[in-house]
């Protein structure tokens, strides 16, 4: 209510994944002696994240990945893994390659090292190039074997920002610092230094760098914690207790039926089927169900599933007979009034073609017969059903079960509908001839070929030429 109100502020907040053990980098530097490394995620560093290295080197080179606390891993062994990344070669002046390595913690806290790519320079003359990054660097800017080794950029997939961090990669000493040019700010403008400029000629226009990421394969060899020998055992103890856990859910389904039935059969005998068994059998069947009840919880407690199994078939052998007396006795007075129905609208039908009703007077006679000898038998039938089952009482299987009725409702159906709703034949009636055409060919036999040629009387009111000057009309 508070957060829906307009009476309230809520302070928003967010929820981040942490990592909880901080995850460190190793690799070779160009001194043999000398190794690089790097935290590259902190403890409780935030996760998801990716972070983006570059390396400045000639050939192939490994990374090594590690857990930084190794006390702090609940873990025996803290490697991660090793990762070579392949096809890095030097540039065509011979100089180092430029390499971004891009390393990333998943939403799970699993560390991989997901993408590697080199930046191979291509110079052009022209000033824009779609799809190709441009740097512009002079040769003096090139990085050496002194300066440093390596840069980190921090990428947040979720915020988007972009930190850069940069460390000695022989981690002996710091780069110095370089110097940086004064600001637009601070620049201090001279009107003569303007004039010189402006009379000089203009500068030839710099080349400018631009490069290509070329995408390096990454040869990923994991530390795993477990032996190959070990993990296929504790794969198959999973799909043993996987099994188990299905036939426990099973047995107990089994066990928790036959309890069910016990209950609910007991509450019945004493309610709707007290009057579809007879007291004998009532008797036995309800010491069975309380002898099935103490069964279950005492001696069979922890059966396995096929002997609940049993024990509830052997219920069924007694109570099916009972609870099937008492379905029909629901449903058959319902069925037979719906059956005494239907013969009574089919008689009526039959009645009426007799009388020679014009509704069914177009129906064949022998098609009505049929409708009257199967009305007639089913009556018949119905009739001897009913007797049988008048002389049964309640607590015995019935004469006439709830299938044979709707069987013989199926069949009156089947046999009388398709009669009793014959369409009748239409009848088209004669087309009414045009008595001007007839007057007209009628005429024409005696004209001469002079009158044949004259224009016949029209009906939108024009007279004949030869009556237009005997009609006198008075107007108001």
């Amino acid at each position: 209510c508070a957060i829906l109100s307009p009476a309230f502020k809520v302070r928003e907040f967010s929820v981040t994944d942490a990592i909880p053990f901080p995850i460190s980098l190793l690799w070779n530097t160009e001194a043999e002696d000398t190794e690089g490394v790097h935290e590259v995620f902190s403890r409780n560093h935030a996760a998801p994240f990716s972070k983006v290295l570059t390396f400045y080197r000639k050939g192939p080179f490994e990374l090594e990945a590690f857990y930084s606390d190794p006390n702090g891993v609940p873990y025996p062994e803290s490697k991660i893994g090793r990762y070579v990344i392949q096809n890095v070669a030097a540039q065509k002046d011979g100089e180092k390659s430029k390499v971004k390595v891009k390393v990333r913690v998943n939403t799970h806290g699993i560390f991989s090292v997901s993408t590697a790519s080199m930046v191979e320079p291509v110079k052009s003359e022209e000033s824009e190039d779609v799809g190709v990054e441009t740097e512009v660097e002079s040769q003096d800017q090139r990085p050496t074997e002194n300066s440093s080794d390596k840069n980190i950029q921090q990428e947040n997939s979720e915020a988007g920002t972009q930190s850069q961090v940069q460390t000695d990669g022989q981690q002996t000493s710091q780069s110095p610092p370089s110097s940086e040019p004064p600001s637009e700010e601070n620049k201090i403008p001279d009107v003569k230094t303007n004039e010189k400029k402006g009379d000089q000629p203009p500068e030839a226009k710099k080349p400018k760098i631009k490069v290509k990421n070329v995408e390096l394969p990454i040869e990923a060899n994991l530390v795993w914690q477990l032996g190959k020998d070990l993990l296929n055992m504790y794969i198959e103890t999973e799909g043993k207790m996987i099994m188990q856990d299905k036939l426990e859910k099973e047995r107990n389904e089994a066990k928790n039926a036959v309890e069910e039935y016990v209950y609910e059969f007991r509450d019945k005998l004493s309610g709707p089927y007290e009057k579809f068994v007879c007291e004998k059998d009532l008797q036995g069947f309800s010491a069975l169900l309380t002898e099935t009840e103490g069964w279950l919880y005492e001696e069979g407690e922890d059966e396995a599933k096929q002997v609940y199994v049993d024990k509830l078939e052997d219920l069924k052998k007694l109570g099916t007979p009972i609870e099937m007396r008492y379905q029909e006795a629901e449903e058959r007075p319902k069925l037979l009034e719906e059956l005494g129905h239907r013969l009574q609208y089919y008689a009526t039908i039959a009645g009426e073609f007799r009388n020679k009703d014009e509704k069914y007077i177009h129906i064949d006679e022998m098609e009505m017969m049929k409708v009257e000898k199967c009305v007639s038998e089913v009556v018949e039938w119905m009739n001897n059903a009913v007797s049988a089952q008048a002389k049964k009482s309640l607590d015995q299987d019935p004469a006439v079960h709830s299938s044979e009725i709707k069987a013989k409702l199926q069949e009156v159906n089947n046999v009388c509908e398709p009669i009793v709703t014959q369409p009748k034949p239409k009848v088209d009636s004669p087309k009414e001839e045009n008595p001007l055409n007839e007057r007209s060919d009628y005429k024409t036999e005696d004209m001469g070929e002079d009158e044949k040629n004259s224009e016949m009387p029209q009906q939108n009111g024009e007279c004949h030429p030869s009556d237009q000057n005997t009609i006198s009309m008075d107007l108001d």
